[in-house]
């Protein structure tokens, strides 16, 4: 690592962290059905909660015109101090994503004018800034969709949410390493395609759990290693759609089924990196990093597996996101050291 470059490790690693913290507080958003708690999004005058009664009831009553209230909680004895608590997790998910667009903004412009960023490290930022504009306009887009007809947001949009979340913490992760790690290492090619193609598998895993949070497909099959009634597929995966591409991508039952069978198939892949990877003479970090993707890989999977059987708890729920963001962060460090 070049002494120069310091300052910008640690403004990237920072950047790492409040994503990390974003997706963390985003988790307990949608656990605690919080999202749609903000029913506008203005750029300034929500940077911060209601300051008095009177705006809190303006905002409470801004909240019932939309279908989440309409549709469920005018049923459910919903105060005020309940909606200040579903107020509180949107605003502070939010808050958090002004704080990182500041906190890349403006590094971004000083270490610009004093000219600490090489051509290469300028296009990556370039890259990571555009990122996390698109994550911004996906939030928008997802909120959007729970606010027309059906008081629930898209699932779609929910992964493509939290999808773009983990790719951008990976990338600023990666543009740290190349600066932490400038020397060229000797890697072995085929080692690189194995961790490519498991990277790969696991974002697709990513993309899946979105799909059984927005669909709240964790809360039916709570059995483990069959499904219910001891069917390894259950007979609700062939009755919820009309065919294969709707049962795997809308139904509660087929989206679970995926999620459980990605989760083997996640696994395997590291497992045979692991014990293909004994066969190269490999430098210690590329060992290590190895060593921990398989680690992390064990954990994501029995993380699964309880919060299945436990119905998601809302603690459950939230360790196994962030042990999901562990298991990037491991795969993106081994990768990296397989491929420089």
């Amino acid at each position: 690592m070049k002494k120069e470059n310091k300052s910008v490790i640690i403004w990237l690693l920072s950047g790492c962290i409040l994503i990390f913290l974003m997706v963390i507080v985003g988790g307990i958003t949608r656990l605690t059905n919080s999202g749609l708690s903000m029913t506008d999004w203005h750029l300034v005058t929500d940077t911060f909660p209601p300051s008095t009664a009177e705006k809190w009831e303006e905002a409470f009553g801004q909240y019932k015109q939309f279908p989440e209230y309409q549709k469920i909680n005018i049923h459910n004895d919903f105060t005020l101090s309940d909606y200040k608590y579903i107020y509180f997790w949107e605003w502070f998910h939010r808050f958090i994503g002004r704080v990182i667009g500041i906190v890349f903004i403006i590094p971004f412009v000083y270490f610009l004018i004093r000219k600490k960023l090489d051509k290469s490290t300028i296009n990556k930022c370039i890259i990571l800034l555009g990122l996390g504009g698109l994550q911004g306009f996906f939030g928008w887009f997802m909120v959007r969709s729970g606010l027309i007809d059906n008081p629930d947001v898209s699932h779609f949009r929910l992964a493509l949410h939290l999808t773009t979340a983990f790719i951008t913490f990976a990338y600023t992760f990666w543009v740290a390493l190349d600066l932490i790690y400038p020397e060229r290492v000797k890697i072995e090619k085929s080692l690189r395609t194995i961790a490519r193609f498991a990277l790969v598998l696991l974002l697709l895993q990513i993309i899946y759990g979105g799909f059984v949070a927005g669909l709240n497909a964790g809360l039916i099959h709570n059995h483990w290693p069959l499904m219910s009634e001891g069917q390894f597929i259950h007979d609700s995966v062939f009755l919820e759609q009309k065919n294969w591409f709707l049962r795997i991508t809308e139904g509660k039952s087929g989206v679970q089924f995926v999620h459980r069978t990605l989760a083997y198939i996640v696994v395997g892949s590291v497992i045979y990196l692991y014990f293909i990877s004994k066969k190269f003479a490999l430098n210690k970090l590329q060992k290590n990093g190895i060593s921990f993707l398989l680690v992390f890989v064990f954990v994501q999977f029995a993380l699964g597996v309880f919060t299945l059987l436990f119905g998601v708890p809302l603690w459950l729920g939230l360790l196994h996101q962030v042990s999901a963001f562990l298991l990037l962060t491991a795969m993106t460090f081994t990768l990296h050291r397989l491929s420089k």
